[in-house]
């Protein structure tokens, strides 16, 4: 979790990501072109290759899905103390979600991307 979205948290996240990525392998990032997203800011490091969904097209990007999906079931109709209890409930309701990867997978699958694939 991180307080904002802006630039400089995005590197970070985009760090992160290619840490993950298999050596001798690429990664692909697909992400919405929000500023923080699009800034010539970032350096994108050499594993990992951004590509940019059309603009207001959330319907192509399956992270709107388990954004809502974690704020339908953890986050909603909640009135938090402060800042830090935010913070505890985002990276709870985060926690709980990694714990059921085959929530992750049916939330994010879009049928028409396997049309003729078993």
């Amino acid at each position: 979790m991180l307080p904002w979205a802006k630039a400089k948290t995005m590197q970070l996240h985009l760090d992160e990501i290619s840490k993950m990525v298999a050596s001798r392998a690429h990664g692909v990032v697909l992400m919405d072109r929000a500023g923080w997203h699009t800034t010539a800011k970032l350096n994108v490091p050499k594993n990992l290759t951004i590509i940019l969904l059309p603009s207001r097209s959330p319907e192509l990007n399956p992270v709107e899905n388990i954004w809502q999906y974690i704020r339908a079931n953890w986050l909603s109709n909640r009135v938090f103390e402060n800042y830090d209890a935010i913070i505890d409930a985002g990276c709870d309701a985060w926690n709980r979600l990694l714990e059921q990867p085959e929530t992750v997978k049916s939330i994010g699958m879009r049928k028409w991307a396997h049309i003729g694939q078993n």
